[in-house]
């Protein structure tokens, strides 16, 4: 059986490690703050005392820590100490030229690099139903197939390393475009005299219903998805390095994301 280690242990990579212990990877854990891993222990997964303990460890590491830097800093540690043959899978939505430099770096080593982050958040992780957008070899993903196989309804090889970055960093982009479009068509709406929440009602069962319009039509407020814009606003940002910060999706989300995240009125 393959030796699993896992390093972010939030909201979404918690529930992810669990799923791979449930399903028998002998699993190997490491958390900044040691308490995030005590439930895991708990149930079976071994504490690691380094990151680079971890990566000695195991025969394959998921990392999903917030953003580029935390990811950089987690792989200069962990590379190292991880053996030839063995697979590092990048689960962090960070930009696609943080995985190719680390894939170049994990290579010199003989180490396997897959990035893949994941979509469908704390629940669809608990629930096994994630959709993992992966890219890099045939081999690094045949490799982490079986563990990602664990957490996920849906895993698509989409291209070389960074493909996955991108295909993730799109689709979190569309949806805060279409949160942002519903932002704009509910205001727009009421300007025109229509009730706002009979709308609401009405396009959630008509042709310009979206996933994005049904979560914003939920909210009594945009700033009462304050949290969850500021990771779309990271992507939405990560879009903007790529493709141009004029971008179609960003131009239709970004007044909705200036809403979310301004600050409560005194």
């Amino acid at each position: 059986m393959v030796r699993t280690g896992f390093i972010g242990l939030g909201s979404q990579g918690a529930p992810m490690a669990e799923r791979m212990l449930s399903a028998g990877f002998p699993l190997t854990v490491w958390a900044r703050r040691p308490e995030a891993a005590d439930d895991l222990v708990t149930k079976g997964a071994v504490r690691a005392g380094s990151v680079a303990e971890l990566g000695a460890a195991c025969d394959l590491v998921g990392l999903c820590v917030v953003d580029d830097a935390g990811v950089e800093a987690i792989a200069v540690q962990l590379i190292p100490a991880m053996a030839p043959g063995s697979v590092l899978v990048i689960h962090s939505t960070v930009l696609p030229q943080t995985c190719e430099r680390l894939a170049e770096t994990a290579a010199a080593r003989g180490v396997l690099l897959l990035d893949a982050p994941v979509s469908g958040g704390g629940a669809g992780a608990a629930a096994g139903t994630l959709t993992v957008m992966c890219g890099g070899s045939a081999e690094a993903y045949d490799k982490a197939l079986p563990a990602l196989e664990s957490f996920a309804g849906k895993i698509v090889l989409l291209g070389p390393i960074g493909a996955g970055q991108r295909a993730k960093i799109v689709n979190n982009a569309l949806m805060a475009a279409n949160m942002g479009l519903a932002h704009a068509a509910l205001s727009l709406g009421e300007a025109v005299g229509v009730d706002r929440a009979a709308l609401a009602d009405l396009v959630k069962h008509s042709s310009g219903r979206s996933f994005g319009f049904e979560v914003y039509a939920r909210l009594p407020q945009p700033q009462a998805f304050a949290h969850g814009g500021k990771l779309l606003r990271k992507d939405v940002d990560l879009l903007g390095t790529l493709a141009g910060a004029d971008n179609a999706l960003a131009t239709a989300a970004d007044p909705f994301l200036d809403a979310a995240l301004a600050a409560p009125e005194a």
